[in-house]
């Protein structure tokens, strides 16, 4: 115990109050010229406490765990006490951290502001990547998006500055790549509101996406509510080589789970193969592991990580996870619920899409299958980089790739788009040649941000409508998701295939086995891509783009103006008048695959993020209508005219009639993105009944004040009418475990009685009795 104490307070020297760290290593320190403080005062890494509690959960289950359940018991609130049945029980964790990007954080900070506390109780951060719309290039964009988003990013500056949250200024870079610099570490529980967030899970962390409403109850300093995740076990056996890269492995598996196989599990990734992938690697695997509804992802502690933790200035954490690498990796004998073995040494580079991330193909295949399906053989557009694909070595290998072709006299076929992922990796693939090698084979560098990714995208070169192929390294390619485009055909792939595929400017190119032709007429191939993993001369920081927030906050004001289009102050919602729902009128029976993107579309509409009311007018706009197979066109059953979704639920609303939507499959899939929830709620939305839900989205819905109900038999949703009304019935005793009843009345007189079941616990039932979390914590205060 002595070693523990010893090593745990001389870390809190390190990260505590007065800590001068940046996210590079000491030999350059002195290059930024000011102190930034990346660990908030009083932060502190007690794998102590982390020992203590596995301990107990240990001894009390009597067999060994996995290391994903290492990380989430020994965060336990009482780890004495706490009832843990795998995918069942409901868990209550104290999360070391919170991590919030600028289009989620405006509701957050909001929610967090009409609660009434003072201060966050945790450490906190607010990333600026969503808001910076890809038009030109990267000075460009951001200098414009800090003008169109002044107001925003002013509330978030001074909202941090009030409340204890640092701020990483427009410009950083994506909140994911920022975390893994600076914040993830091997044994940590951080909490994120964005889907992506288990990015952090390539440091050995569990890094968890959720809405903002889950972000406020950690910064209040209660206890974090998580249904005890199944574990889905993968085991990596041989080694990545040649153009077989991490991606590869996260798109093979998503064509293995497809996009709900993970939901209620977090994905632990272990075996021999694991050592051949680097850290940042990991990272992609674990990012891109939202797409299969997975709670999070993980790997063991290794020496990449360690090497990735030294190269960014945390040599000190390196040590203490060496010291106590025994609860940073599975116990032998751990049993997992499913265990998918994937042998590297086999694995072919793959390609997933179109308008599904789980659609996957080996590269080799693809343009058989395009041909076949009428799908555009011709590339477009190249885009590599975001949250996924943006490390030292993805873009080393890309440009690997760019510098063959530019010796054979050749550039992109298609356009070629790089998206850095933080000002550290901008300003060393700057420094090192790669951006000009990428700009010379015909790229645009873009900013630091989100970008195309999100739909963040001016995209000038074909109109609405067109049929048309995009080639990304991104993680998802709904419908409409990047550019608006519902004829977008696009596919996920790694760094170096998007860059192959640029060049040659047609999926029908495979670079293990075709030609291309250079500028003198000779036929050359492509050789593998090679990069190193991490820079040989450190990594460059850049600008400093990070604010810490002030001991004293007393006289900062955070001002939102009445009139403003972009901010609005929150009004509590009502509380549940101890009655059954009775009549709520179908709004929209959806058809078919239904995500946070149909609900909530992002894209121009990230600039109202922080007006509820604003928002709410894209309310399931992208969502098919059953009844016509139409988008944003239902029938108003008071008027009997036809009008957009957010207008028919207005006008319902205005007329006391409450509402319920009827959905699919996986409701709900995709981005974390609360206000899917939030507006339902603000239109005067009570029921959201499908088939099932996404984790996320599940939970949004009941932090909201929502039903998210099932129907207990997923054939019962053919017996629902768009034009039908129902009622739920039972709530008077409504409780955990205990199934609610829907009455469905139908245009013609008939009923049909249906069973609904629910997954809420006792605290969420209380969440629905209160109107929503918010007003249950302020009810508690």
């Amino acid at each position: 115990m002595a070693s523990y104490c010893m090593t745990v307070t001389r870390l809190r020297l390190v990260l505590g109050e007065g800590a001068r760290r940046l996210h590079v290593s000491a030999a350059f320190n002195a290059k930024a010229k000011v102190a930034m403080s990346r660990f908030e005062p009083g932060t502190s890494i007690s794998y102590e406490k982390l020992h203590e509690n596995i301990d107990i959960v240990r001894k009390r289950l009597n067999r060994p765990l996995t290391l994903s359940e290492k990380i989430v018991y020994g965060h336990l609130d009482d780890p004495v006490g706490q009832d843990i049945a795998r995918g069942r029980t409901y868990l209550r964790l104290r999360p070391d951290r919170v991590a919030m990007q600028d289009a989620t954080a405006q509701m957050a900070m909001l929610q967090f502001i009409s609660s009434g506390l003072p201060k966050v109780a945790v450490p906190s951060t607010i990333h600026c990547d969503h808001l910076i719309e890809a038009q030109i290039g990267g000075v460009e964009d951001l200098k414009r998006a800090k003008d169109v988003n002044q107001e925003v990013y002013n509330f978030l500056a001074t909202a941090g500055a009030k409340y204890g949250v640092g701020f990483w200024k427009p410009g950083s870079g994506i909140i994911h790549q920022i975390l893994l610099e600076n914040y993830a570490y091997p044994g940590v529980l951080l909490i994120g509101t964005d889907s992506h967030t288990p990015n952090g899970g390539g440091l050995g962390s569990i890094c968890i996406g959720v809405g903002g409403a889950d972000a406020v109850d950690v910064m209040a300093g209660i206890p974090w509510e998580l249904k005890c995740p199944n574990v889905i076990g993968v085991k990596l056996t041989g080694s990545l080589s040649g153009w077989t890269s991490p991606k590869d492995v996260i798109l093979k598996v998503a064509g293995i789970l497809t996009v709900k196989g993970g939901t209620g599990a977090i994905v632990e990734y272990h075996g021999p193969g694991v050592d051949s992938i680097s850290c940042t690697g990991m990272a992609t695997i674990c990012n891109m592991g939202a797409e299969i509804g997975a709670t999070t992802s993980v790997f063991p502690y290794n020496h990449r990580m360690k090497t990735y933790l030294n190269k960014t200035g945390r040599a000190d954490i390196a040590t203490l996870a060496d010291e106590h690498k025994d609860d940073l990796v599975p116990d032998k004998g751990c049993k997992y619920d499913q265990v998918i073995e994937i042998n590297l040494s086999e694995l072919k580079p793959h390609i997933n899409g179109p308008f599904t991330p789980d659609l996957a193909h080996p590269v080799s295949e693809i343009g058989a299958v395009a041909e076949k399906n009428g799908w555009p053989l011709e590339v477009k557009v190249g885009l590599i980089g975001s949250c996924t694909n943006s490390s030292y070595e993805d873009m080393g290998r890309a440009a690997s790739l760019a510098k063959q072709a530019l010796d054979k006299g050749l550039k992109c076929k298609a356009a070629f788009t790089v998206t850095p992922g933080s000002e550290q990796i901008r300003a060393t693939i700057e420094r090192d040649g790669f951006s000009k090698i990428l700009r010379d084979v015909g790229g645009v560098v873009l900013a630091n941000a989100c970008g195309p990714c999100i739909g963040q995208w001016d995209r000038k070169d074909v109109k609405k409508g067109e049929k048309n192929t995009i080639v990304t390294s991104y993680n998802r390619n709904f419908t409409s998701r990047n550019d608006a485009n519902p004829a977008t055909h696009a596919f996920v792939t790694s760094p170096e295939i998007v860059t192959a595929l640029a060049i040659a400017g047609t999926l029908k190119f495979d670079p293990e086995t075709d030609y291309l032709t250079a500028a003198n007429g000779e036929k050359f191939k492509l050789e593998p891509p090679n990069g190193d993993e991490l820079p040989a001369r450190d990594f460059d920081p850049g600008q400093d783009t990070y604010q810490h927030p002030p001991a004293e906050s007393g006289s900062i004001m955070v001002d939102v103006s009445p009139t403003s289009t972009r901010l609005q102050l929150l009004e509590p919602f009502d509380k549940w008048n101890g009655k059954d729902l009775e009549d709520l009128q179908v709004l929209i029976k959806v058809k078919g695959k239904c995500t946070t993107d149909h609900i909530s579309a992002a894209g121009p509409w990230l600039k109202f993020r922080g007006h509820l009311d604003n928002i709410s007018n894209n309310m399931l706009i992208g969502a098919i209508n059953i009844e016509n197979d139409a988008v944003n066109k239902i029938k108003n059953r008071l008027t009997g005219e036809y009008g957009g979704v957010p207008d028919v639920a207005r006008h319902y609303k205005a007329n006391g009639l409450s509402w319920v939507v009827v959905g699919d499959d996986n409701y709900g899939e995709g981005s974390s993105r609360e206000h899917a929830a939030l507006e339902p709620r603000h239109l005067g939305g009570r029921v959201i009944l499908v088939k099932s839900f996404a984790r996320i989205h599940e939970t949004n819905l009941k932090k909201q004040g929502m039903l998210p109900l099932t129907f207990a038999d997923p054939t019962d949703y053919d017996k629902i009418r768009p034009d039908d009304k129902i009622s739920i019935t039972g709530l008077a005793t409504f409780a955990p475990g205990k199934p609610l009843k829907g009455v469905v009345k139908h245009g013609d007189g008939s009923q049909d009685i249906i069973i609904l079941n629910h997954t809420f616990n006792e605290n969420q039932v209380e969440w629905f009795h209160a109107g929503s979390a918010l007003n249950r914590m302020k009810e508690l205060q």
